[in-house]
């Protein structure tokens, strides 16, 4: 497996040179580059995959000396991260993420799965994964997200996955996880909002069916992007045939975008996303 090296900081003339001739310099072999300078602030993002061996002190040593003062600099040997997902009662992009575990096709260590209804309990243990179940019925929203973030202090996972977790989280919920926590909803936002939303949709005759994955910020629904997807319907579909075609282009679309996260493709710069695909 290649190793990474992430880069983002001010453009200046003369990076990519500065960057490879540091590797270079070093021994190493560039397998993989790309770059991207975002106008909108004059930010310098590079992903490079190189192969060698190396002191990753010196590395990041030479790296900063030869970068603007204010370069984010990390390296990645791009392997399996640890998640923990956090589930409510619909199956779809849960049991998608636990067979993709299961033939070691998501790039991913499930650690747990915590959810506030005991319904997917027996579906997650049938992959042999611990399972939470942490009612709130009856607790405040204060008491019910502390005993979830114990669980997850516990587990202490690099991302947190909300697979169709159906609760609004608090600011100091998400604060731990800035960037490390990752959404999946429809894309009819702010449209439809509230329960049945494709029955709202097709009561008003919508023409696309879409999903929207994202990382989770104070506003939950408006943190930056990081993969969508859309297909067509008509008035010949259901609502409850719209509703299937939802959970499909979900589950494809949460898949899709950890894929891009978990091998380190996604930059977030500001409240947008540059990904290396």
């Amino acid at each position: 497996m290649p190793h990474l090296l992430l880069i983002q900081c001010p453009d200046e003339r003369g990076l990519i040179y500065k960057i490879t001739a540091v590797l270079y310099g070093q021994g190493l072999n560039i397998l993989r580059n790309d770059e991207f300078v975002e106008p909108e602030g004059n930010v310098f993002f590079m992903r490079t995959e190189f192969a060698g061996h190396f002191d990753a002190g010196a590395l990041r040593a030479a790296l900063a000396a030869a970068l603007p003062a204010a370069a984010g600099i990390r390296l990645a040997d791009g392997g399996p991260k640890n998640i923990v997902l956090l589930a409510t009662k619909e199956h779809h992009c849960l049991s998608e993420l636990l067979v993709r575990h299961a033939f070691s096709e998501l790039n991913a260590n499930i650690l747990a799965v915590v959810s506030n209804h005991a319904v997917l309990g027996a579906l997650t243990r049938k992959f042999d994964v611990p399972f939470h179940c942490l009612p709130h019925a009856g607790r405040s929203r204060a008491a019910h997200e502390a005993e979830v973030l114990a669980v997850l202090a516990r587990h202490r996972p690099d991302f947190v996955v909300l697979a169709k977790y159906m609760r609004i989280l608090s600011p100091g919920f998400v604060a731990p996880y800035t960037n490390r926590l990752v959404n999946i909803h429809h894309s009819f936002l702010p449209a439809f909002v509230g329960a049945s939303p494709y029955a709202q949709a097709h009561a008003r005759g919508v023409k696309i069916i879409g999903a929207t994955a994202h990382f989770v910020n104070e506003q939950l629904d408006e943190g930056p992007i990081i993969a969508q997807r859309v297909i067509p319907t008509d008035h010949t579909r259901s609502a409850h045939e719209m509703a299937q075609a939802g959970r499909d282009v979900e589950k494809i679309v949460l898949a899709r975008a950890l894929q891009l996260v978990f091998d380190e493709r996604v930059f977030v710069h500001r409240n947008k996303t540059i990904i290396f695909d």
